[in-house]
């Protein structure tokens, strides 16, 4: 595996690779990588001859209360991690080498920005996203990029990108992988004391208590939601957001016909946590 820190070097090793026929993965990363990013470099391992992860905290998505200066960092262990995964490129440039001085764009997603972790987070966030996924994937220029579901409206806002601005690049979302106990893998959640850890643990219990509700055939959506504010209620959980949104759109959901997000952020202890599920309509 190649530790790579400029973007020159990796579009010439990349631009090689590709003249050979080779296809490209990226699996975009900001670090601290845990089973869940693992399983995406596994897909990307599996469908591409040639497999870049990148490494780089963006300092644009973090708001100025957010936690950009405690976000965990530990190349060395990631390095470890993506060569024993068979990665061929680790991508870990420095924050200059991304944005040099007077760097002065943005990507702006309309819409799909402005509702859940953009309204909570503010736009910054998705633009932060957006721009710098953007710069990677001209950078790499990947045939295929793997996001978690976890991120759900992360990924939508990339397939966004990808389609109005007509990249060349396939966005493939990778199922949430969870702890033993249905916590979501989450970087963040080495912030978590034992207690907080324990607590977290009603984010995806209070998903579940909703998706059941749905599988029984509830359909209205403040039952469902409903089911998961109990469940959160009894943890001492009071979320950011709680809510039922269109699978593609992000519009509001008052009564779930087609495939629904089911999503919640909350604040656990020292951790923001996200979750989600899909509910679908032909359940």
């Amino acid at each position: 595996m190649r530790i790579i820190r400029t973007i020159a070097e990796v579009r010439d090793v990349v631009r090689e690779a590709k003249h050979r026929g080779t296809s490209v993965g990226l699996v975009p990363t900001m670090g601290a990588l845990h089973e869940g990013h693992l399983s995406l470099v596994r897909r990307a391992r599996e469908q591409n001859d040639l497999v870049v992860v990148s490494l780089f905290v963006n300092p644009t998505q973090f708001g100025a209360n957010e936690d950009l200066g405690a976000y965990p960092r530990d190349e060395a262990r990631d390095a470890c991690l993506a060569e024993a995964e068979g990665v061929d490129i680790l991508f870990a440039p420095p924050v200059d080498e991304i944005y040099p001085d007077g760097f002065a764009t943005t990507i702006h997603v309309a819409g799909v920005t402005e509702v859940l972790d953009g309204a909570s987070r503010g736009t910054h966030h998705f633009d932060g996203v957006a721009t710098v996924v953007t710069k990677l994937f001209g950078i790499v220029r990947p045939d295929v990029a793997y996001f978690g579901q976890k991120d759900a409206q992360q990924v939508l806002v990339v397939r966004r990108v990808v389609r109005d601005l007509d990249l060349d690049v396939r966005i493939e979302a990778c199922p949430i992988v969870r702890e033993a106990d249905g916590l979501a893998m989450s970087s963040r959640n080495v912030y978590l004391d034992v207690a907080a850890r324990e607590q977290a643990t009603a984010l995806n219990r209070a998903l579940d208590a909703a998706s059941a509700r749905h599988r029984a055939g509830e359909r209205e959506g403040e039952q469902i939601l409903e089911a998961a504010r109990a469940v959160l209620d009894d943890a001492g959980i009071h979320p950011d957001y709680l809510e039922l949104r269109d699978a593609e759109t992000l519009a509001p959901v008052a009564r779930v016909e087609g495939d629904a997000l089911l999503a919640v952020a909350a604040r656990v202890g020292a951790a923001r946590l996200i979750d989600n599920h899909i509910l679908r309509g032909d359940a």
